[in-house]
């Protein structure tokens, strides 16, 4: 797991896919924790939950790909969780998905909630800008806890059949990007989750392909701060 940057406050990575951030009741495997912890044994006292989370900020999807930043000590973790509240770090993704989107550049801004039938889903009501959300059977909501979610894409590359987008996600809902390709009907390759069976995938390919790029924010003191992180080998390849 390549380190990007260290000083005495962060951590800096680039995650490669297949690895969780942390470890949990479905989570399998070696984890972005069980790496830093024999390296910064200090991160085991640091954040809102340590035990489990040891100096975590933020998360990325196991099979995601990418950057992100590690508190080192309390004082720091709580400044970037501040800074992330607010929405004062800016985040690019690169993806990889299905079709080209008919506007080339544009704003996704669903609210995103859970999905009543599949609770570890999340879904977006479209029609919520128009004052009346969609319905799913019997009159009810598709979804709950409907929360704000803002997403800015531009097409970079495409041919026909795939197109790379560059994704700056203004918030950070659980499987914002993911979503909200998915509810534009250019669903990110290979994510089996939103996808469904028939998602396009390149052959060979066996996660979604969608890679946290890079990240930027003033800390501390008003110092700017970014950092990028390469795709790894299967971006290029397919």
């Amino acid at each position: 797991m390549e380190i990007i940057f260290q000083d005495e406050d962060i951590i800096v990575i680039n995650k490669p896919p297949g690895v969780s951030a942390h470890g949990g009741e479905t989570v399998s495997g070696p984890t972005v924790v069980d790496f830093l912890l024999p390296q910064f044994p200090e991160i085991s006292t640091v954040g809102d939950d340590p035990i489990n989370r040891p100096g975590i900020v933020h998360r990325l999807d196991k099979d995601t790909s990418g950057i992100m930043v590690i508190a080192r000590n309390q004082l720091t973790f709580e400044a970037l969780k501040e800074l992330f509240k607010t929405r004062s770090i800016e985040k690019t993704y690169w993806g990889v998905v299905c079709g080209t989107p008919r506007e080339k550049e544009g704003t996704i801004s669903d609210p995103i909630g859970r999905l009543v039938s599949q609770p570890m889903k999340r879904g977006v009501e479209q029609a919520a800008h128009m004052g009346e959300p969609r319905l799913g059977r019997r009159g009810r909501s598709r979804i709950r806890g409907a929360r704000d979610a803002v997403t800015n894409y531009r097409v970079l590359k495409h041919n026909d059949t795939y197109a790379l987008v560059e994704l700056k996600p203004k918030t950070g809902r659980m499987h914002q990007l993911r979503v909200h390709m998915k509810s534009i009907g250019h669903p990110i390759a290979c994510d089996q989750l939103y996808g469904g069976k028939n998602i396009c995938c390149p052959e060979g390919c066996h996660r979604q392909l969608l890679h946290a790029r890079s990240l930027s924010f003033s800390f501390p003191e008003g110092r700017r701060l970014s950092f990028e992180a390469d795709v790894p080998d299967d971006f290029p390849r397919f």
